[in-house]
């Protein structure tokens, strides 16, 4: 089992047995018992807790990797609750900066952390209404590349800006000593804190500018004669035109550049007198990048939204199993740490055909392979019929689990 494989090469089975609490008898599971049977399932698909009871028929498979008692999905649910109400969350993040070490370490001198806030419809007692007009929870993610660097499950109306500092002292905390970093968000984070927070630190940043009325100002005063035509990455004229100036909010210790892209206005209301649509950008980066460099860095945040995608729908996180936010907020870091270890999967593991595959690739080509497990000469045999490629493919990889090892 590839992913089993992968998880043992990195200790976490081990580390989930230390940071969490041991079982309250000695009858009881051991935390790993928990976590592992579900991160197996959210990478073979599973949607619900009673869908661990598929691994049960696998019993083979289960007593090879030392799972012969499985909890029930009543005792997994439990187990949540109990968790949640004690540190779980924070056990699971230590988990994950440990997951994720080597692979940051691994991505250059600086850092592109996306901040975004992403909404789980949900129709639990506990769950809040969104500005989206549903209920459910509005979880606020950090990723750097594709991986999680850093959550916070939130209930449904909570403001995705509210705590933005904090959240950004969370995700440093995730991040390898010595990095820069470069925050990359939506009008959430436009806030004089979080700018005096990044100029304090030496960070960097792109953030969408909320255009109050002092926004509308300063755009409005940009002289017509510093309007140009705004240009794609590979050179071609677009319908809009950029310009750049100087701004500063209250509570700002320093200004920064307001970049801002401006285009005709073509369905104007019948009160409506603005003859252009505006978008607004701040940043402190260099001035040595131009102004249409940084709108063309900045707009690739939209990949938070395959992430999230991916989290979602590919590893069940659309699906919460309780009616506690606390359960559901173990729950969703464990399905962060299956979501990681796929990425690390395809990072370190994998060829590099596969590295930007989603899980439901993966499921296609690699996990759902026929197979069977059996006992010959005192030892375990798995025999796969299958051709030689992809049996080389799952050699290999089993060498490298053990030289991670």
């Amino acid at each position: 089992m590839v992913v089993e494989e992968a998880a043992r090469s990195h200790g976490i089975w081990k580390r989930v047995d230390e940071l969490f609490p041991g079982p309250r008898s000695g009858r009881g599971h051991r935390a790993s018992e928990f976590v592992r049977p579900l991160v197996w399932m959210l990478h073979a698909g599973g949607r619900h807790l009673e869908d661990v009871r598929e691994l049960r028929s696998e019993q083979a498979v289960l007593k090879r990797y030392g799972l012969e008692r499985l909890p029930s999905a009543d005792a997994i649910g439990d187990w949540l609750r109990r968790m949640g109400a004690s540190d779980g969350v924070r056990a699971l993040e230590r988990l994950n900066r440990e997951l994720l070490k080597r692979y940051l370490t691994s991505r250059g001198e600086e850092l592109t952390l996306d901040v975004d806030a992403s909404i789980i419809e949900a129709n639990k007692r506990e769950a809040q209404w969104t500005y989206q007009k549903v209920k459910g929870y509005q979880p606020l993610i950090g990723y750097v590349g594709e991986a999680c660097v850093h959550h916070e499950f939130r209930a449904g109306n909570e403001s995705p800006g509210a705590g933005a500092v904090a959240f950004l002292e969370g995700c440093e905390e995730q991040l390898p000593a010595g990095k820069k970093i470069y925050l990359r968000s939506d009008s959430a984070f436009y806030q004089a804190a979080v700018f005096n927070h990044c100029e304090g630190e030496g960070h960097s940043f792109t953030v969408t500018v909320d255009q109050d009325s002092a926004v509308k100002g300063v755009i409005a005063r940009i002289p017509e004669k510093k309007w140009q035509v705004f240009k794609t990455r590979e050179g071609l004229s677009t319908e809009r035109e950029i310009a750049e100036t100087v701004h500063c909010m209250n509570g700002t210790k320093a200004a920064f550049r307001l970049l801002v892209l401006r285009w005709k206005n073509q369905q104007p209301s019948l009160f409506e007198t603005n003859q252009y649509c505006y978008h607004a950008i701040a940043s402190n980066r260099d001035q040595t990048e131009t102004a249409s460099q940084i709108v063309w860095l900045h707009n690739q945040r939209g990949e938070s939204e395959n992430w999230h995608k991916e989290l979602k729908l590919g590893f069940g996180m659309e699906q919460l199993p309780c009616g506690q936010i606390e359960a559901n907020a173990v729950y969703f870091a464990i399905g962060v740490l299956a979501y990681n270890l796929g990425l690390i999967l395809k990072a370190q593991l994998l060829p590099e055909e596969y590295r930007h595959a989603t899980v439901a690739t993966l499921r296609w080509k690699l996990y759902r392979l026929a197979g069977k497990l059996v006992r010959h000469a005192g030892s375990w045999v798995l025999k796969v019929r299958t051709e030689s490629e992809k049996l080389a493919l799952l050699v290999a990889v089993r060498e490298r689990c053990f030289a991670l090892t």
